[in-house]
């Protein structure tokens, strides 16, 4: 339920760009599917996922400079610095606290699988270098190519993109051996 509430702002976006108006409509959109979605989440658990509560922030931020001054810029900036804030904080959890990010957000989805903390820093640096690179490509997708473009790929291809990225992880993980099943 709560990735479904995560995902509905984005697919409400998707559907005010390509059907109620351009880029300041789905903006507006974004902004409020944002809200709803935080609003829902905290009604059924009482606590704001961190996560998503940095994206919401970043997404009210950026939307209202967009809105106001009627730049689509600083919406299409959001990914990219949401996914530098990201790799920063991977790369960070490596010096501060006993375990990288990676095996906090990963180990209660792994189950009985444990691994070296070798394995973990690989895994993290993994996520530094997917945020570092995904960012860049957002903005070379929005300085580069069509506004209609950047839609989609913030639709399909960010999204997908991470979700090759976690199946390339979990595959990784199989063939060396390291995921037990």
């Amino acid at each position: 339920m709560q990735m479904l509430l995560e995902f509905l702002p984005l697919v409400a976006f998707y559907v005010a760009y390509k059907f109620f108006g351009g880029i300041f409509v789905a903006t507006a959109t974004l902004m409020v599917g944002m809200v709803l979605s935080l609003a829902v989440l905290w009604a059924r658990t009482r606590r704001v996922p961190p996560m998503f509560g940095l994206v919401t922030l970043l997404v009210l931020a950026f939307g209202t400079l967009t809105l106001l001054l009627r730049d689509a810029r600083f919406i299409q900036w959001k990914p990219s610095i949401f996914l530098w804030l990201l790799a920063a904080a991977f790369l960070g959890s490596v010096f501060v606290g006993r375990e990288p990010l990676a095996q906090r957000v990963l180990q209660p989805a792994l189950g009985e699988t444990r691994l070296e903390r070798g394995d973990w820093l690989k895994l993290n640096t993994a996520w530094v270098l997917y945020g570092l690179v995904m960012g860049a490509v957002n903005l070379q997708v929005a300085y580069h190519a069509s506004e209609a473009t950047w839609v989609n790929v913030k639709f399909y291809g960010l999204p997908g993109s991470m979700f090759l990225f976690l199946i390339g992880q979990l595959l990784w993980l199989q063939l060396t051996g390291r995921l037990k099943t």
